[in-house]
């Protein structure tokens, strides 16, 4: 399935899982940590770029994504909440590839992405929606894409504001894409084994 060399995918990999109580990045998710599983659906899709923005746990989540043909980032700011790590990803595909037409986000916390629905997000992005986002439980969220009309916007976020804040803003003129999976993210440990428990 091809899709635009111009689209950079970014995994937020920088939090620190204070409800967890453990580093959500490496739980096991089919054998292996959950933020390289989420890595390598990315990694399935053409003609892309992926990044990680790493924080807390940086050595430890890097390791995780150890030989993997991706660009790690730091965000040195994580501790001040999402939109920090949303613009350390953003810039730090900005540096690499100044001519990058769209970013895609997604989270390390949400197992059952596909590479299939990122292509799908990157072609409704090539047919013109300069905002693509995913719909689940009645509400516009991540996995996200973005064009670079949005980077502004983007870069313009602080605290724990996410990208969720730019799609409402734009809700009326997104593309969508259902996929109820993504629902199934954790927040709490015990969301995790509800979700596991037939993997582990």
């Amino acid at each position: 399935m091809s899709v635009s060399a111009e689209t950079a995918i970014i995994i937020l990999a920088a939090g620190e899982s204070s409800r967890m109580g453990r580093p959500k990045q490496l739980l096991s998710w089919q054998g292996q940590p959950l933020v390289r599983h989420v890595a390598e659906m990315a990694l399935a899709v053409p003609n892309t770029s992926v990044h990680v923005v790493l924080g807390a746990h940086l050595e430890a989540v890097a390791e995780a994504l150890q030989g993997l043909p991706l660009r790690l980032c730091t965000n040195e700011s994580w501790s001040e909440g999402m939109g920090a790590s949303v613009c350390a990803g953003l810039r730090a595909v900005l540096d690499d590839e100044p001519a990058a037409a769209a970013v895609l986000f997604l989270l390390c916390d949400q197992p059952l992405i596909t590479a299939d629905l990122l292509c799908e997000m990157i072609r409704k992005h090539r047919e013109g929606a300069a905002l693509v986002a995913t719909c689940y439980q009645n509400t516009l969220g991540v996995p996200a894409l973005f064009g670079a009309s949005l980077y502004p916007e983007l870069l313009a976020l602080r605290g724990d504001q996410g990208a969720k804040k730019i799609i409402q803003r734009h809700r009326e003129r997104a593309a969508v894409v259902p996929f109820p999976q993504a629902a199934t993210d954790f927040d709490t440990y015990e969301d995790y084994e509800r979700a596991a428990s037939p993997q582990v």
